[in-house]
């Protein structure tokens, strides 16, 4: 039947044409993999909607409550550079929830692939850079208190910092933060992952390769995860409007079949999300993050 994809149509909602958030690109990555035989329709699943206590597990309730209310103060709305919106608010929650659920299916199937997620940069109590609330925490947080899986490791590949994630498990022994990502990008004050990779600017696929497959197994073997969260951001990508690398589709398909294919070796159950890509021309932005679920349907 092929590996599970979870998506729902409320992972878009409206916001301003001009913003440089890339919201239809969820939809149309879903259309792209169906429209090219990557996935097919047997093999998508819904998110189930988070529970306030999933999300209590990382953070502040009086932080939730305003942000679904709208009564977050303006400065704290600026700062995740989103506008307000009830539907901003449902898409957050569904995609948090979508999460979760690849969370799930992955430790039952051996994988899974959201078409959302990546929410790296949101703390317990603020979000920032385009990320509410910490859908990789909360997931990460979620299994652990269901009792599904006890170690985790979070594979971090964003061109960003996973800040907020390395943050909200600084004081965890058995969630482990991995994040490889643009040296001289945002955000501008870093927080410390259990492993970070700090890259130079416009490094190509050659050299990103080389340092991720150096590093890879071993990560693998030392943690022993009893799941894997994957960030496949495609930010890293030479035409990103956000990015600083230099790769390309083919080194990010690369990127992305190294991760799946080491984790599958290995016998370690990978939930994915897409992570972040702010290309100007959409359709070669949601091409490359249709790579994942290529490099996942050539893998499994």
């Amino acid at each position: 039947m092929g590996f599970p994809v979870v998506y729902h149509p409320n992972y878009v909602t409206p916001i301003p044409e001009e913003h440089r958030f890339p919201m239809p690109k969820f939809k149309l990555l879903y259309e792209m993999l169906l429209r090219d035989d990557v996935i097919r329709p047997e093999q998508v699943y819904e998110p189930e909607f988070p529970e306030m206590d999933w999300l209590e597990l990382v953070h502040n309730r009086d932080y939730i409550d305003a942000y679904r209310n709208g009564t977050l103060e303006k400065k704290a709305q600026r700062r995740i550079g989103l506008p307000w919106s009830q539907g901003v608010v449902t898409r957050t929650l569904t995609a948090i929830g979508g999460t979760v659920t690849t969370a799930k299916l992955a430790l039952e199937h051996g994988l899974a692939c959201n078409t959302a997620g990546g929410t790296h940069h949101a703390f317990p109590n603020y979000g920032s850079g385009f990320c509410i609330l910490n859908d990789l925490a909360i997931a990460a947080k979620t299994v652990r208190h269901l009792g599904l899986a006890k170690k985790i490791l979070i594979i971090d590949l964003d061109v960003h910092q996973g800040d907020g994630t390395a943050f909200i498990f600084q004081d965890e022994p058995d969630v482990f933060t991995f994040s490889m990502h643009c040296e001289i990008n945002f955000p501008s004050k870093k927080q410390q992952s259990d492993f970070d990779i700090p890259l130079p600017a416009g490094l190509d696929d050659d050299g990103y390769l080389q340092i991720l497959a150096t590093h890879l197994d071993d990560l693998l073997s030392e943690v022993k995860p009893d799941l894997v969260f994957f960030d496949a951001g495609v930010d890293t990508h030479v035409g990103d409007r956000l990015g600083k690398l230099a790769m390309t589709d083919r080194g990010i398909y690369r990127r992305d079949r190294m991760v799946l294919s080491a984790c599958h070796a290995a016998g370690y159950p990978v939930a994915c999300v897409i992570g972040g890509g702010y290309a100007k021309n959409i359709d070669e932005l949601v091409y490359r993050h249709s790579l994942l679920h290529r490099a996942a349907n050539d893998i499994f």
